[in-house]
């Protein structure tokens, strides 16, 4: 502790000493320091930034400050050594008045983080205030008759200062009449009075003329003194007399006016008009309280005047006087100390100061968001509060020094289920009736990269028909962020990969921004039939975070190959094929048979053959089969036909529009003995036309089992692949050719070796071949074109995704 002694006395300063309280948890403490008063500028008070366990080196980037409540200036923190000092002149009386305690409360804040102290610096009192009397002189008329040891009290002096510095003793200059007596009032400190020794004589001594001094309890002493003129009095020899010389009365503050506080009792041995009183305050009593109480100097009832606030003092002391009408008046004393009684009549107050806002998602548990001081005016229980916060929210209030509290995280915050919270802090005082205050605050939680993109469905099936324009759109994907701002910022890109010998991004594109997704290059059904890839989406948030959604994109097959002839013959749409033909045969015979395939897959590679008009005339004798190729015989050859048929078949397929090609068919009419027989034409001529029909019934029924077989076997296939585990990826190579042969029913052909039929997608059953009867081609046909007409432009989902081999299973 640091005891000051003023400079006007030659005093010197004394060791000064701090004391550190408890830090607490939050991040807040209390550090304990005393400083005498009028201390001067500089004056070391604590290391302030030592005691609060803060690097000197942090104080200026953490934004070091302090806050003093009302208290200005006075004292300031050196940012360079961390040292609390004296800025100003510290007056104690000016500043806690005449409170036996005085401090100044420091609130030290710090950020990043937050970080809030209180600092209590206990302001010690020094001797620098001298007893001081309210006048120069005190005036005293005492009547000549008072008797030995009448008592007169006197008007005490008062003392700024507290405690020691404030207890006054005082003596009387040396006299033959007057000893002095002091009254000890309860905490009131002592009251001087005159006790009469020696008899008075006006004729002798018509006046006295003393001198009063006071000395306080100080070191060194400081002393005041009050002259005091004593007027010798002759007559009425009786004063009033009190029943008591001190009344104690309680009131409540609040009391409306003319509450009646007591009724005054005073008494006079004398007859007649000396024994009549009027009761008066004294010249002692300030204005204020002649403000505040009414006397009726009649009866001597003392009444409420004004407004009474305990707030504003709890106590007042009424000097009253009594004098009666005799002559000289006598006066008789009292006096009337009337304590206030506290009434919970202030509500609380609560401020919301250091806000620390917006608070990160991501915020730790025990994060301070802001600091909260609450007070009440009022005393005891009506001045005890308690503080209290929203329930339900993921805050709490902690407790830090006294009524200050700090706003902390008390659970995990998501912005994503709450962005903001509008919080209430209700503060409540003890008293009955409670009083309450509250205070809002508003915690909006800023978002942190948490949540990555998301697609509505895992894989998208799209298909596209072959032939497409480079740049077409085929598809848009669009993965949604819950976050918020660039961390909700979705941009798109392939997931590159190879695609056989060639990478993904020359066949497709992603648009970084709308996720629009390109064909670079025209697609074609014939070398690639499904192209399964990825598409990723990435926030803009740090660290970046993202998703991949699968895309299996069914190239559609057009009718853009026409039929191509097999060898013997061009290949093409004009070569002749020659055949020699023995016209013994009958009819039905088959002479020779036209191959044919077709590139593209489905109805656009079932072909169809016939014969061109201007092909031997009205009466050829020969026919060619609508499904099959073969040439025949229609009608048995005889010598009037030509020896030389030259045929044109015309090749066609089934697709919209159609397209055709001709083969060109030279067939040589010998004679029985000269026409070679191949083992196929002796095989066929062998079976003759009735066993061609067997054999035709039989293919048919072949047929019909096969496909209705391949049809059940597809579908139990694609249910296991539905069913099993993950798919598998593969890339699938280049595919041997398939090349089914004429019949007596007709012909599916498929294509030359297709190279890269898929990529990257399941394994999936698909037939190289079907079966061409007239009625069930025809079914199939139209509802292909129902199906293929239905799902152009359109996406199904990956549970949607139908088995394809060229084109789209009717249901």
């Amino acid at each position: 502790m640091l005891v000051y002694r003023p400079s006007g006395l030659k005093a010197s300063c004394l060791l000064l000493s701090f004391l550190l309280l408890t830090a607490w948890e939050t991040g807040s403490c209390q550090v304990h320091y005393s400083v005498p008063e009028e201390a001067k500028h500089g004056t070391f008070v604590g290391r302030i930034a030592q005691d609060l366990g803060l690097e000197l080196a942090e104080l200026v980037p953490r934004l070091f400050r302090m806050a003093s409540k009302g208290s200005g200036d006075l004292l300031e923190v050196n940012l360079q050594n961390g040292i609390l000092f004296v800025n100003s002149r510290i007056d104690r009386e000016e500043l806690c008045g005449r409170s036996l305690e005085c401090s100044i409360h420091l609130e030290v804040i710090v950020e990043r983080p937050l970080q809030v102290f209180h600092v209590e610096v206990e302001v010690k009192d020094i001797n620098d205030n001298p007893p001081v009397f309210s006048v120069s002189e005190q005036k005293l008329s005492i009547p000549e008759s008072r008797l030995l040891d009448s008592r007169f009290p006197l008007e005490g002096a008062s003392d700024a200062d507290v405690g020691e510095n404030a207890m006054l003793t005082y003596r009387l200059s040396s006299n033959e009449f007057f000893i002095l007596d002091i009254i000890n009032k309860k905490d009131k400190g002592k009251f001087p009075v005159l006790v009469l020794r020696k008899l008075l004589d006006r004729e002798e001594n018509p006046q006295l003329q003393l001198l009063l001094t006071a000395t306080d309890g100080g070191t060194p002493e400081l002393t005041g003194s009050v002259s005091l003129l004593i007027l010798v009095l002759d007559a009425n020899d009786n004063a009033p007399v009190f029943d008591r010389s001190v009344y104690e009365i309680k009131i409540y503050e609040n009391s409306a006016n003319q509450t009646l506080i007591i009724r005054l009792n005073a008494s006079d041995a004398d007859e007649e008009i000396n024994k009549e009183m009027i009761y008066s305050f004294s010249s002692l009593v300030s204005p204020s309280i002649r403000k505040k109480f009414l006397m009726n100097e009649r009866t001597g009832e003392i009444r409420v005047n004004d407004v009474i606030d305990f707030e504003d003092s709890n106590t007042y002391e009424i000097h009253v006087d009594v004098t009666d009408k005799g002559y000289p008046p006598m006066v008789g004393h009292c006096t009337v100390l009337v304590e206030i009684l506290d009434e919970n009549d202030n509500s609380p107050e609560v401020a919301i100061t250091s806000l620390s806002l917006p608070v990160r998602e991501d915020a730790q548990v025990g994060t301070v968001i802001a600091s909260i001081s609450v007070s009440d005016r009022d005393s005891g229980a009506n001045g005890q509060v308690t503080c209290s916060l929203t329930p339900h929210v993921p805050f709490k209030l902690l407790s830090t020094f006294k009524n200050y509290y700090s706003l902390v995280v008390d659970s995990a915050l998501d912005r994503e289920s709450v962005a903001n919270y509008g919080l209430v802090v209700t503060v409540r005082d003890g008293g009955s009736p409670s009083l309450s205050a509250t205070a809002s605050v508003s915690v909006e939680v800023a978002d942190v990269n948490d949540n990555a993109p998301v697609f509505a469905q895992p894989e998208y099936t799209v298909f596209v028909k072959e032939n497409n324009p480079p740049g077409c759109h085929i598809f848009t994907v669009s993965a949604r962020d819950a976050d918020a701002q660039e961390n909700a910022l979705v941009s798109y890109s392939l997931v590159e990969r190879r695609v056989g010998e060639r990478a993904l991004s020359s066949y497709v594109s992603v648009h970084a921004e709308s996720g629009k997704v390109y064909a670079l290059q025209p697609l074609d059904h014939e070398e690639l039939e499904l192209l399964q890839f990825q598409v990723s989406a990435r926030d803009a948030g740090v660290p970046s975070l993202g998703s991949n959604v699968t895309l299996q994109v069914f190239v559609l097959d057009e009718n853009d190959n026409a039929p191509a002839l097999l060898p013997p013959g061009s290949g093409g749409g004009g070569g002749a094929v020659s055949q020699p033909v023995a016209r013994s045969v009958g009819a039905g015979h088959v002479v020779a048979k036209v191959r044919a395939v077709d590139a593209d897959s489905g109805y656009n590679a079932w072909l169809s053959y016939e014969l061109r008009p201007e092909s031997g005339g009205l009466r050829s004798p020969f026919r060619v089969g609508l499904y099959t190729g073969e040439i025949s015989t229609t009608r048995a050859l005889d010598e009037a036909d030509a020896p030389r048929q030259r045929l044109l078949v015309l090749v066609k397929d089934h697709g919209e529009p159609a397209l055709a090609s001709t083969a060109t068919v030279l067939l040589s009419l010998v004679d029985s003995g000269q026409a070679p027989k191949t083992p196929s034409q002796m095989s066929i001529l062998s079976t003759g036309p009735e066993a061609a029909l067997v054999d035709v019934n039989v293919y048919l029924i072949i047929a019909i089992c096969a496909v209705s077989s391949l049809l059940v076997l597809t579908l139990l296939l694609y249910t296991a692949l539905r069913c099993s585990a993950p798919p598998i990826e593969r890339a699938c190579g280049p595919l041997k050719p398939t090349l089914v042969c004429s019949s007596a029913v007709g012909s599916w052909s498929c294509s030359q070796q297709r190279r890269q039929r898929c990529a990257l997608g399941r394994a999936r059953p698909r037939p190289t071949s079907w079966p061409s009867a007239p009625a069930f081609h025809h079914v199939l046909y139209q509802r292909w074109k129902w199906k293929n007409n239905l799902l152009e432009g359109t996406t199904l989902g990956s549970h949607d995704s139908p088995i394809l081999t060229g084109v789209t299973l009717p249901p």
